[in-house]
């Protein structure tokens, strides 16, 4: 068979091409690029104090951050009179700085919460009334169960449960909300089974697909784990999947091994359920980029990430994994979901692997993935930033359509100076091309929604829009994902069933009919960002509640 010149390979693939062009660009002209390609960035804070490891956007417009307690001096102080003792750490006894802070987005002011336990690579989710559940951690925290009551003024901080803990000790564990508002909890490092909160009968239940998918390297740490809309789990660990049925504790269904190496931690892939929407009888899910097998036993910080995609219909009789390759290689990139249903994908780097000091070569492009492009066509590079988010780095979606940026700590302690990648206190904002000044006349303002809705009940949602609408004005629900370690979990993107917006009363405002999601496999009781999107370009979300 005769080669193939490049003139015949760009004309089977030009997207290939194209990409391949447009990344050529940027490493040539980098400050042309920055200029030209869509995104743009904004400092929000200077100084968090700390380095977010786990992030949350509550119903109040106001955002958790939280990193560990045994990693020494931090740079906010808690209040006088509230420092945290404990004899048994090993870098401070008395320790009176802060380890989690709330960020109010209205002011941008940070200010201190106190964390008594260890919070190190564990696990969270929001309760139907709008509480955070977080659990696990190391050493003292391994067994907790902590909560976090939002408010809107500064009366609220952290709870250490003390009359329940969990069955197993869970570090590097995943939570999911369920149909009926409880949480699982999955995996973590030496806990091959699930448990729930409520605790029942507080016992934890053999997950023998956890111990199967665990390597030399383990790789099957913080699953992805997503519910899916028939009320069963899809859980990914490693290169396997399977659905779950968490009420039989029995495996439905065993997918296709993903090809292209180990994508859970300390591999570094991250993963997104696709929006749902329609009859809601459809679900997909995506995983993207991972280390090379061997990087973490080797601490390799060199060796080339893996740049590829996997694509599943988790409810068809017979799926398959669709393959697709990201403009570049990722570890520890974080998949955002998108109120308009696109994916973002952000932070990480382009070798090594998760772990301390395991990582370089920050990977400083976004890309935007568009599922419902061909594909060849769905990967958009974005606009690159300059501060670099590797380890214990997080990315969560804001109520105003942003992307919150925190956190980036690979070192085992806080090191500020005089090291490549220092410990990052800066909290940024990213603004997707739906934000730019040329669409603002696009995107549409909630002036009425109700603040409550119940599982399939009809409700009416009045938008104003600076130009006249055409075609239909969505109406989609967003969770807020509790994040780390390059998951989102409890992350999902729901569209509602809508009418045509209709004229209401002049003055660019128009009545849309909406129907609520029909039940908890498809929106799990609790607080949603509510978002307009007209034309791809959402408004600023109203919370609501589901129930």
């Amino acid at each position: 068979m005769e080669a193939s010149s490049p003139h015949s390979l760009t004309m089977q693939n030009p997207s290939a091409y194209l990409s391949c062009f447009l990344i050529l660009l940027i490493i040539l002209f980098p400050t042309h690029a920055r200029a030209d390609l869509p995104g743009t960035w904004e400092l929000l804070v200077p100084d968090a104090g700390i380095a977010s490891m786990h992030t949350a956007v509550t119903r109040f417009n106001t955002v958790v951050l939280l990193d560990r307690t045994n990693i020494g001096p931090s740079r906010k102080l808690l209040p006088k009179g509230h420092c945290r003792s404990d004899k048994n750490d090993a870098v401070l006894k008395l320790d009176c700085y802060a380890h989690s802070v709330h960020l109010d987005l209205a002011t941008n002011q940070i200010r201190p919460l106190k964390i008594l336990t260890d919070t190190w690579c564990s696990s969270g989710q929001f309760l139907p009334d709008g509480t955070l559940l977080q659990t696990g951690g190391d050493l003292d925290g391994l067994k907790k169960i902590r909560k976090f009551s939002p408010c809107d003024d500064a009366s609220c901080d952290w709870e250490e449960l003390n009359d329940v803990v969990l069955a197993e000790g869970r570090w590097y564990a995943t939570n999911q909300i369920l149909p009926d508002g409880s949480v699982i909890i999955i995996g973590g490092r030496g806990s091959n089974t699930v448990e729930f909160f409520p605790p029942k009968q507080n016992v934890a239940v053999p997950f023998p697909f956890l111990s199967e998918t665990e390597d030399t390297q383990m790789d099957n740490l913080y699953p992805y784990v997503h519910l899916l809309p028939n009320g069963h789990l899809f859980v990914f660990a490693n290169t396997r999947s399977v659905m779950y049925d968490f009420n039989r504790h029995v495996i439905v269904k065993e997918y296709p091994k993903l090809q292209g190496g180990p994508r859970n931690y300390p591999s570094a892939g991250s993963s997104a359920m696709l929006a749902l929407e329609g009859d809601y009888s459809k679900a997909e899910i995506v995983v993207c980029g991972g280390a090379q097998y061997g990087a973490f036993l080797m601490r390799s910080t060199d060796t080339p990430a893996h740049g590829s995609c996997g694509r599943i219909l988790a409810m068809e009789e017979k799926p398959r994994w669709v393959m697709e390759d990201m403009p570049f290689g990722r570890i520890m990139g974080d998949m955002v979901m998108l109120p308009n249903g696109d994916v973002l994908i952000i932070n990480g780097a382009m070798s090594g692997t998760q772990g301390f000091e395991m990582a370089s070569d920050p990977c400083l492009n976004p890309v935007l993935y568009r599922p419902d492009q061909p594909v060849g066509l769905r990967f958009m590079v974005l606009n690159p930033g300059t501060v670099p988010r590797m380890y214990h780095a997080t990315a969560n979606l804001l109520p105003d359509a942003r992307v919150l940026l925190a956190g980036s700590n690979p070192h085992v302690l806080y090191r500020f100076n005089d090291v490549e990648f220092p410990t990052e206190l800066r909290v940024e904002a990213f603004s997707p091309e739906y934000l730019s000044a040329d669409r603002a006349n696009l995107r549409p303002v909630i002036e009425e929604v109700p603040e409550t809705v119940r599982f399939g009940g009809k409700f009416d949602v009045v938008v104003s829009v600076a130009l006249p609408v055409v075609g239909i004005v969505e109406v989609n629900l967003a969770s807020a994902p509790f994040a780390t370690h390059s998951f989102s979990q409890g992350q999902r993107l729901v569209k509602l069933a809508v009418s045509s917006a209709v004229p209401d009363g002049g003055d660019g405002r128009y009545r849309i009919g909406v129907t609520a999601p029909p039940s908890g496999a498809v929106a799990p009781p609790g607080y949603y960002m509510a978002f307009a999107v007209n034309q791809g370009v959402p408004s600023v979300a109203k919370w609501i509640h589901v129930s």
